[in-house]
């Protein structure tokens, strides 16, 4: 017959207990980091991280302003993909700010970058369908020489 070995034994109510704290803890977070305002539509919902700043008051001051919110540039039009960058977003963001790991002045990264260049191309397409490419067929990048548009109104 062979023995079995307990290693670890938890009582009920202790497992109960932390479980309980660490669901607490978790709504807390997600309360107090107002978590509830990243399921919405509203662009001050960017701001509530303070690095944001900068960006949501140049895309106040910005013609793009009338026009679009952060979410028809930088999330996809579907609603799953739409949730589903903010839920990776938001991930990463929650990540690099509780460890400090960020650069400032923040940097958008490939991915996101290429959700918003798909909705550049979507909203200017009658204005740009004819210079998609350059003279040597390779496909032209809007971000390179519009950096800037809907943050500061620059070009």
């Amino acid at each position: 017959m062979k023995k079995m070995i307990k290693l670890f034994h938890v009582p009920g109510w202790l497992l109960t207990a932390a479980l309980g704290v660490l669901a607490g803890l978790s709504i807390f977070t997600f309360l107090y980091a107002e978590g509830p305002s990243y399921f919405s539509h509203d662009p001050a919902a960017c701001v509530n991280c303070h690095i944001m700043r900068p960006q949501f008051d140049a895309w106040n001051r910005s013609s793009h302003k009338a026009a679009a919110t952060c979410n028809e540039c930088h999330t996809p039009k579907n609603p799953v993909g739409k949730y589903a960058v903010k839920a990776i977003n938001g991930w990463n963001h929650s990540v690099a700010f509780t460890t400090n790991r960020f650069q400032e002045p923040i940097q958008i990264k490939r991915f996101n970058r290429s959700i918003v260049l798909g909705n550049c191309t979507a909203c200017h397409r009658d204005m740009v369908q004819h210079i998609m490419k350059n003279p040597e067929g390779e496909s032209l990048d809007c971000i390179s020489c519009h950096r800037n548009v809907g943050h500061d109104g620059s070009r």
